[in-house]
């Protein structure tokens, strides 16, 4: 089993009701695309918000990074919005 921490920002913290948890992942999930389906499948907000063509952001161990990125034992894993400014 892989234990990873998970970290939210801005409004996904308020909608998930957290800033951070650490996570058992199951066997299956392997990749950071497959924790968030992971995420996804919990309803509710975490299905929304994760859902298909909604805008956020993962980076694991601070750095940018792509759905198909495997994740490792003890990996951090922040999910937020984008950035907008102007």
């Amino acid at each position: 089993m892989m234990r990873i921490t998970l970290l939210y920002f801005a409004r996904l913290r308020e909608q998930f009701g957290t800033g951070s948890e650490v996570a058992d992942l199951p066997a299956e999930v392997q990749t950071v695309g497959e924790l968030v389906a992971w995420l996804r499948a919990r309803g509710g907000n975490w299905a929304n918000e994760l859902a298909e063509g909604r805008a956020y952001r993962l980076a694991v161990n601070q750095d940018m990074t792509a759905l198909t990125t495997a994740l490792k034992d003890g990996d951090e894993v922040a999910i937020f919005p984008p950035v907008t400014g102007g």
